[in-house]
């Protein structure tokens, strides 16, 4: 299984590029589309939430192991084990029972995540069509399934156990779903309309 990447988000001043380019061209930007009275008043994002089930394989230690490792190499960031909250007996679950793995970034991890989610992973997944503006929660919030963990170029298919989907849950401080979409389509996330990216290192 390949490394997390590492991040030097605390050396040198360093910034992650997509966020670069928010807080000096979509930022102002945004401050006249939406019509705010202050760029503190443009919405930005908060977090990136991501979580792996395990399906029926609750008891299985190396499953649960490989999902793990698995996260946490697509995340850049230790991912954590969930477990159930109480016990459900026509599902055969227990209080404590592991159901999957939870990550949850904030700052420049949060920022490379979605840059690579956006430039090298979505584009990966065959006959993409881009994605739904359904998927916005109406609070500022967007949310979207991938069904193959191998669509992240740091997971080595050679090392995968079995194909896992993972939830992506992004978000914003945006007061709305006009708010939140700008946002996310300002940053390059391929909504209906836009163009769609070629991936990284590949020619068009």
């Amino acid at each position: 299984m390949a490394r997390p990447r590492k991040t030097s988000a605390n050396g040198n001043g360093y910034q992650p590029r997509l966020k670069e380019r928010y807080e000096q061209e979509l930022r102002p930007q945004l401050k006249g589309q939406l019509q705010v009275s202050s760029v503190m008043d443009v919405p930005r994002l908060q977090k990136i939430t991501l979580n792996m089930g395990i399906g029926d394989a609750k008891t299985e230690a190396k499953v649960l192991e490989n999902a793990l490792d698995q996260l946490t190499t697509i995340a850049g960031q230790r991912a954590q084990v969930r477990r159930a909250r109480k016990s459900i007996a026509s599902f055969k679950l227990r209080e404590g029972m592991p159901v999957g793995v939870r990550v949850t970034l904030r700052g420049a991890r949060m920022w490379e995540f979605l840059d690579r989610l956006i430039s090298i992973a979505l584009p990966r997944i065959r006959d993409f069509r881009g994605l739904s503006t359904r998927s916005f929660d109406g609070r500022g919030n967007f949310s979207l399934g991938i069904r193959e963990q191998i669509i992240f170029p740091e997971i080595n298919y050679d090392d995968v156990d079995t194909i896992r989907g993972l939830d992506v849950a992004i978000t914003t401080t945006a007061a709305d779903n006009e708010q939140a979409e700008a946002l996310l389509r300002g940053l390059g996330m391929p909504f209906p309309g836009m163009a769609e990216p070629a991936p990284e290192g590949e020619e068009e």
